[in-house]
């Protein structure tokens, strides 16, 4: 099992790309939409790097 540290910030992630895309659809202006997905797609992405990194902790647990 991952580190819980490491699982509570990819679920932090996880709501704030859903939070992010919410605010892209709302967003009245095309600048703020852009911003808002930028960065619901930083979000993605940490959230992946996060998911690898609880795997790697995993793999790391299942070798001791």
């Amino acid at each position: 099992m991952p580190d819980p540290i490491t699982e509570e910030l990819r679920l932090d992630q996880v709501e704030r790309a859903r939070e992010e895309r919410a605010r892209e659809r709302e967003a009245v202006q095309g600048g703020e939409e852009e911003a808002h997905g930028r960065r619901a797609d930083k979000a993605d992405y940490l959230r992946e790097k996060l998911a690898e990194r609880g795997q790697a902790e995993d793999e790391a647990a299942s070798k001791d």
